[in-house]
């Protein structure tokens, strides 16, 4: 890892081990943001329960320009996973991934947007030969096969149907990889 990385144990005997795996993990946060100028990873067992061992609960703390993060580990009493210290790491250290993707996807202003499935009417339809035709809300005409009516419901087709399908370059034109009835 290029950046300043600090790991502190709390409450605990320091483990090259854990030590090493951190110092992995954290280096692979640079694949996901740039940005990062400081991380500072705590390890820290919880409370010893009489029927389980030890907690691990890892925070996590990164700094980028202008922003702080604090991931924290969330060992929860009923979690047995986090009993065993890379588990509880795996899980910090995903939490901590998630955070930067979604912030630099906020930064490049590259936040998906959920537009819908494009809409049409079954205008055309060929029982026999099992395919049909939709035509879509901007007039345009979509090939559909039997194969792309989800659920096996292309016996229930009528035309003036009204579908939802998501579209693919064809052969011959456009055509709908899926077809869902009902709109």
């Amino acid at each position: 890892m290029k950046l300043p990385l600090q790991i502190t144990f709390r409450q605990m005997e320091p483990s090259p081990a854990i030590e090493a795996r951190i110092r992995e993990l954290a280096a692979k946060l640079e694949t996901f943001s740039a940005q990062i100028t400081r991380c500072h990873v705590i390890v820290e067992p919880l409370a010893h329960h009489q029927q389980q061992g030890a907690l691990f609960d890892f925070h996590i703390d990164i700094t980028i320009p202008g922003r702080e993060f604090a991931i924290r580990g969330g060992a929860r009493p009923h979690d047995h996973a986090h009993e065993d210290p890379y588990v509880a790491l795996r899980d910090a250290f995903r939490a901590a991934r998630r955070r930067l993707q979604d912030y630099e996807r906020r930064r490049r202003r590259d936040v998906k947007t959920h537009t819908g499935l494009p809409r049409g009417r079954i205008c055309e339809l060929d029982a026999a030969g099992g395919f049909g035709r939709i035509e879509t809300d901007d007039g345009r005409l979509v090939y559909f096969h039997r194969n792309s009516v989800l659920g096996g419901r292309f016996d229930e087709l009528q035309t003036g149907l009204a579908v939802h399908f998501a579209e693919e370059a064809g052969d011959l034109g456009p055509q709908a990889s899926t077809v869902h009835v009902g709109a």
